[in-house]
């Protein structure tokens, strides 16, 4: 049985996050210099030693939030498996190429982007206050770290980041420097770089980016599958995504055997099982364990929504990545 203690335990408030503001190799580049990482299940892909690890075990995947204010940005880089963002907070602007000039998209609170795996991307808080975007990473170690453009490297070198070979970020302004025994991290070669695609606009805007309010209208009597087999985005990156509003569930309990992560995205939730309840606030993400009998509805009137995430059998990869 689990306590309602227990159940807190599996539950990252939204209030209680811990940022990190060293987490990548572009932490002191102007521009990126302000941003914030978190890490709220499993250890994502930080560079850095410092980052707080809110949840360490993984349902096989990760998830984690960037927090910005307004004109920051994070820069270019690319993953082995996926990375899907929704938007908690602001107004983003997402751009994609070996340069960020390949094409763009603007999402707004609630929209969702499946980025297609192995094209480098970066995104920037273009809204007028903090913003926050959360993140779905395929794989139990997240594609085991990012790839920089190269120019993000050569940057990050001028403002005293080095980046070695194993992923670990050493800071030469606190007087770190490369152990004698590691490597820099290689830049890509020009020949590598062939192999990183830049999609047309309308292919990704088309395919993985789904509206907040398209959602909440398809949402009307039952879950909508927004990334799987039969999702709004159609993909098989090892976990699905479903989104639920006020009206998506019956008033009954359910279980599944698989592990659910719900990631509240407006309104109050109450999370009711045999042993306790809990509720979840915006922001909030809570990890429900597997064969758990619980009902889940909201707890009180106005806007209500969440996307909720579930293991697959299939394996973390790039299982859409465009070729064009």
């Amino acid at each position: 049985m689990i306590s309602p203690s227990d159940m807190e335990k599996r539950i990252v408030r939204y209030g209680s996050l811990k940022p990190c503001k060293t987490a990548f190799i572009d932490a002191h580049t102007p521009g990126s210099n302000l941003k914030e990482n978190f890490t709220i299940v499993g250890g994502g892909v930080s560079e850095s030693p410092d980052q707080h690890v809110h949840i360490k075990e993984t349902p096989g995947f990760n998830i984690g939030a960037a927090g910005q204010p307004p004109k920051c940005r994070n820069s270019l880089h690319s993953h082995r498996t996926a990375e899907v963002f929704f938007v908690l907070k602001g107004r983003w602007r997402f751009f994609w190429g070996r340069w960020g000039d390949a094409g763009e998209v603007t999402l707004e609170e609630g929209d969702i982007f499946n980025i297609p795996t192995g094209i480098f991307r970066g995104f920037e808080n273009i809204g007028t206050d903090y913003g926050m975007i959360m993140a779905i990473l395929g794989g139990d170690d997240a594609g085991g770290g990012v790839i920089w453009a190269p120019q993000v490297i050569q940057d990050a070198s001028e403002h005293g980041l080095v980046l070695s070979e194993t992923g670990r970020l050493y800071d030469t302004k606190k007087g770190q420097s490369l152990p004698k025994n590691e490597k820099p991290m290689p830049i890509l070669s020009q020949e590598q770089l062939k192999n990183f695609p830049e999609p047309d606009p309308h292919e990704v805007v088309s395919q993985f980016v789904a509206r907040y309010w398209d959602l909440v209208a398809l949402s009307l009597k039952q879950p909508v599958p927004v990334i799987g087999d039969n999702g709004v985005l159609k993909d098989r990156p090892g976990f699905e995504v479903d989104f639920i509003s006020r009206n998506s569930l019956q008033e009954k309990n359910y279980n599944t055997e698989r592990h659910e992560i719900l990631m509240i995205m407006r309104g109050h939730w109450n999370l009711s099982w045999e042993n306790g309840s809990a509720t979840l606030a915006p922001g909030d993400t809570c990890c429900v364990p597997p064969n758990l009998s619980r009902q889940l509805s909201p707890s009180m009137s106005g806007e209500a929504s969440l996307y909720r995430v579930r293991n697959t059998d299939d394996p973390a990869g790039p299982t859409l990545a465009p070729t064009s």
